[in-house]
């Protein structure tokens, strides 16, 4: 056997994308070597083409001409054949989608999924912006499942409205008709007040949408004889899919099949009814069985399934997923199939045939044949045998062939390509014989491999220049801005970045209705609460409007959740308007210029006993922030006859902050830092640098005990159920990448903002 011999080869793998991978590189050396070989010539053939479909796709599924590490094009056109009609086509899918929604709950990401598919939007004439819009609206209003109470006592269920279709969308339509502010119902509705000028066009396509899409399911529970079920199947897939030339394919085959039911009516003379079962199964059938008939010899590297009669020569065989537990394939006997337990001569069995096909698969290839397999485990690179038919190929050609100068053996050694765990190895860079790529990105990756690892580099090395001189016109709701993130600030404000951009996670439907009020769902409901509170509403009265709303859970049980929180909330309120009893002051303009600073803004909230702020909630670093520096900008204006005194309430604390004396100069540093802030990010982080200061200057702790506490803050729980740290900000993680910021500027700046709020602050609790 010639050494150089390469018309047998066998890859060695650890997963399908690896093999997927590596027949793509070996295609490109074979166009190279052969220049008159073309894509047509080669069939690549799996046991199961449908667990390569998503890997084939996603390797050679190339945008436009992609140029390999020798500048040619890498582009191979191909096609994948025996693909079930239902896996290759949207449309398909989505019909058959529509038509299980009979007898479903029609939850929200069921009922919206079927407008992800683009001539199902084209036809309702939505973008795919529209459809986030429609997302954001659905989980806003709070629609969960079912058509109405009725549709839910015909499931067995009781029949409540809320968090319905119907309840959301009359939300939707009435807000569209007049204001509610989230306190006023009409007929038992609470109009959605976030509806904007030209989004109630949209608003009217997505009711014609879900119109069409609930009168048209709920009319599949009549029975029909089959030819009535293909006239009521074509009127649906005209009322939801565009026709054009990219989909009419696809719809001509859904119209052969509902055409096949009327014919099956006329060629069998049964005129009984049927139900929508036995349609949706028939249909489910015919779509698995049957593809489109495109994929096999387009011109291109055909894919396809490993089946018998199909013993057409090809200049190159391509074997995928020559696996020892998947090929031959096992029978899997019934246990009342006689047939299988006492097997006679002449009996089919399915492990035969698939041997007879790999022998097939090797008299068709012409020129090559190319087998892989898995053949090492992804998880620890340990051995795994092929399938036997590899085996006896291996040991049939070590038995007949030698090579020049070798006694027994080498030859196995010569035809198995054992392959590595990535594609951007080195080792496929180095020239090497069997190990290769043409890959240009996988290039650069495996240079970044054999380079030295090196420590990120800051974002922002030297510092930006100084902002223009108008930086230094301040307002004060910009100051507090700036000491909540002040890495956020500058990113966002001076270099005008959105870390967000881009980066906009799709709207999350729920589709099951709440069984309790907890978390961020009660921390909105009991601030609405403290506020209608305030404004005089008393929260009793409110039960109706929060059911409305859907934010509670059903019956009973909401009524109990609403009532045990309501307590707190009117204490909460109570509280505050201990604080406003003397009456309430006029709102003071700040105008304060600071050593060449000018502070503005408006301190408003402001009674008798003096600067009131408040948050239903365990307060947090950014609230003691935002109050000590009003508190400090009230100290700077305030009249003799105001008093100069704040108050932070939480649920359960109260906080208290003495006059300052020394405002101008404490002022004019948070002002310093904060144009520093503007060219370096300062490492000052709020939640963090709280925790380090209150070890430091409440408990009276060492700074190596701040530090230590600061690092539970900054690093955050391990625990799944834990708080993420303050390092997961995006903001921090650009300008300190992953160096340790809680160093001594970290420790200098928590100790000067926060050592002289502390000096000032005065704490107990509510009870």
């Amino acid at each position: 056997m010639d050494p150089n011999d390469r018309s047998i080869q066998i890859h060695s793998c650890h997963s399908p994308m690896r093999e997927v991978e590596a027949l793509y590189d070996n295609l490109l050396a074979m166009f190279e070597e052969d220049q008159q070989l073309l894509p047509g010539d080669i069939l690549v053939m799996a046991p199961d083409i449908e667990t390569y479909a998503p890997f084939i796709q996603a390797v050679f599924d190339m945008p436009g001409e992609v140029p390999s590490v020798r500048g040619e094009s890498r582009r191979i056109p191909f096609g994948i054949a025996d693909r079930s009609a239902r896996r290759e086509s949207t449309i398909i899918d989505a019909f058959l989608k529509i038509i299980a929604l009979f007898g479903s709950r029609f939850g929200a990401s069921q009922v919206l999924s079927v407008l992800e598919i683009s001539p199902v939007r084209e036809k309702f004439g939505l973008s795919e912006e529209d459809l986030e819009l429609i997302r954001h609206w659905v989980a806003e209003i709070r629609i969960r499942w079912g058509l109405d109470g009725e549709n839910r006592r015909q499931m067995g269920l009781p029949d409540f409205s809320e968090n319905t279709w119907k309840a959301g969308l009359n939300r939707l339509l009435l807000g569209y008709a007049m204001p509610g502010k989230n306190e006023h119902l009409f007929n038992g509705i609470l109009p959605y007040d976030h509806l904007e000028g030209s989004e109630t066009l949209l608003l009217g396509k997505f009711l014609e949408y879900t119109n069409r899409l609930f009168s048209h399911v709920t009319a599949l529970g009549r029975s029909r004889t089959l030819n009535e079920w293909s006239q009521t199947l074509t009127g649906l897939l005209n009322s939801f899919f565009l026709t054009d030339e990219t989909t009419e394919r696809e719809i001509q085959a859904l119209r052969r099949a509902i055409r096949n039911l009327g014919d099956q009516q006329a060629l069998s003379g049964f005129d009984e009814v049927v139900e929508v079962e036995v349609i949706k199964s028939y249909l489910r059938n015919y779509v698995e069985r049957e593809g489109f008939g495109f994929g096999f010899m387009t011109g291109g590297v055909t894919f396809c399934t490993m089946l018998p009669m199909r013993s057409i020569p090809f200049k190159i065989i391509y074997l995928l997923g020559m696996n020892n537990e998947d090929y031959p394939r096992r029978s899997k006997a019934l246990g009342f199939d006689l047939m299988a337990r006492y097997p006679r001569p002449g009996d089919r069995s399915r492990r035969n045939d698939d041997r007879y096909l790999f022998l097939e698969a090797i008299l068709s290839a012409r020129k090559r044949l190319v087998i892989s397999y898995i053949g090492q485990s992804i998880d620890d690179n340990s051995l795994i045998p092929p399938s036997v038919l590899i085996s006896e190929l291996l040991d049939y050609i070590e038995q007949g062939f030698e090579l020049p100068g070798e006694k027994g053996g080498g030859i196995s050694d010569r035809l198995v390509t054992t392959h590595r765990l990535q594609a951007f190895n080195p080792e496929y860079f180095r020239g090497k014989d069997k190990l290769f790529s043409y890959s240009e990105e996988n290039l650069r990756a495996a240079r970044c491999c054999l380079e030295p690892r090196q420590e990120t580099a800051r974002f922002i090395t030297t510092g930006l220049s100084e902002p223009p001189e108008e930086w230094k016109t301040v307002e004060l709701v910009n100051l507090v801005n700036f000491f909540r993130n002040p890495a956020g600030f500058l990113l966002k404000r001076r270099l005008q970045m959105s870390l967000e951009e881009g980066y906009t996670t799709p709207t999350l439907i729920e589709e099951r209705e709440s069984f309790d009020v907890k978390g961020l769902e009660r921390y909105t409901l009991e601030e609405m609460l403290v506020e209608k509170g305030l404004s005089g509403r008393d929260t009793r009265d409110l039960f109706s409007v929060v059911r409305a709303s859907g934010q509670l859970p059903h019956g009973k049980v909401g009524e109990y959740r609403y009532y045990s929180l309501t307590p707190g909330v009117r204490e909460f309120v109570d509280r505050i308007q201990r604080y406003l009893a003397g009456g309430g002051l006029r709102p003071l303009d700040i105008n304060l210029d600071i050593a060449g600073f000018k502070l503005r803004g408006q301190i408003v909230s402001l009674s008798a006993e003096g600067l009131i702020h408040w948050r239903y909630a365990k307060l947090k670093a950014k609230d003691h922030l935002r109050m000590w520096i009003y508190h400090l900008a009230l100290n700077g204006v305030a009249p003799r006859e105001y008093p100069r005194r704040s108050f932070l309430l939480g649920q359960d604390e109260v906080w208290e902050y003495a006059p300052v004396e020394k405002y101008e100069e404490i002022l004019e540093g948070l002002l310093h830092k904060y144009w520093i802030g503007l060219s370096n990010p300062l490492k000052f982080f709020p939640e963090t640098s709280w925790a380090y200061a209150r070890q430091v200057f409440k408990k009276g702790g060492e700074r190596e005990e701040g530090i230590h506490s600061a690092r539970k803050v900054w690093m955050g729980s391990d625990d799944k159920h834990g708080k993420p740290g303050e390092c997961e900000d995006p903001s921090y993680r650009v300008c300190f990448g992953k160096a340790n910021p809680l160093d001594a500027e970290f420790q200098q700046l928590a100790e000067e903002i926060f050592g002289t709020l502390f000096m000032h602050q005065e704490g107990r609790t509510s009870k």
